[in-house]
């Protein structure tokens, strides 16, 4: 499996809500952003996403890999429950993106730099 395809099969684990085979796509000692946070933090990461977004879906808009790296810009169309990124969403629908890069070691992400621009969010509000 190419690293397209591996990045396809670990948003379509995000998608399914499928924590417990996240460590198939995320090494044990993941970074997210410059914090150490182990698979650990990473699944306890979706998992305070799951429950600030309730209809949190991953829709891949660009797709970039080589040999290990991904750079992705993923679109999400949703209402987040309550305050998302300090901003007073309450169940109000709104888009964004997060532009994202992945480094991955072994097939697995190793490390990721992620980045949502709450302006985006903010004119829709």
């Amino acid at each position: 499996m190419d690293l397209t395809e591996r990045y396809h099969a670990y948003i379509a684990c995000l998608n399914a809500r499928e924590i417990d085979r996240l460590g198939d796509f995320v090494r044990h000692d993941a970074v997210h952003n410059g914090r150490q946070i182990g698979l650990t933090g990473y699944q306890e990461m979706l998992n305070g996403n799951y429950r600030d977004i309730p209809d949190l879906v991953f829709n891949i808009d660009l797709l970039v890999a080589d040999v290990e790296l991904v750079a992705s810009r993923i679109r999400f169309d949703c209402r987040p429950a309550a305050t998302f990124l300090d901003l007073p969403i309450h169940g109000r629908r709104v888009i964004f993106h997060e532009n994202v890069f992945y480094h991955f070691q072994d097939g697995k992400i190793a490390q990721v730099w992620s980045v949502i621009d709450p302006e985006e969010i903010r004119r829709q509000l």
